[in-house]
């Protein structure tokens, strides 16, 4: 089993904070495994960074999976948005400098693919 990856609103008050949960193994899709909102959603944070599981920031995606039942695998349009943060946490598990430039990198493909299939 991978580590799941947690998905929050970016700078939200707590008042407007949702977050997701995400555990993926091997080659399977990524299940939902958490959401919430408000304290829920900084609980389930909070509980991520204690043990150490990384925390990925996009309130967009936040949006679509918050829409995803408990238990059910990610629709096919999030695949690739979600491939991208599970290379990102790779990466970061293989480095333990640079994870700025690593980061930046990862966002930049993302919007790369935005723009591309924009229409």
């Amino acid at each position: 089993m991978k580590p799941s990856v947690i998905q929050e609103t970016p700078q939200s008050k707590p008042s407007n904070k949702k977050a997701v949960a995400l555990q993926y193994e091997g080659f399977s899709t990524p299940r939902v495994t958490a959401k919430g909102e408000h304290l829920l959603a900084e609980q389930i944070v909070h509980l991520a960074r204690e043990n150490n599981i990384p925390v990925y920031e996009d309130s967009g995606l936040v949006q679509a999976l918050a829409q995803v039942e408990l238990g059910e695998e990610i629709p096919e349009l999030l695949y690739m948005a979600i491939a991208e943060i599970i290379a990102f946490i790779y990466q970061l598990e293989r480095t333990q400098s640079g994870t700025e430039k690593i980061r930046k990198d990862v966002i930049s493909r993302r919007d790369m693919l935005k723009n591309k299939y924009k229409n």
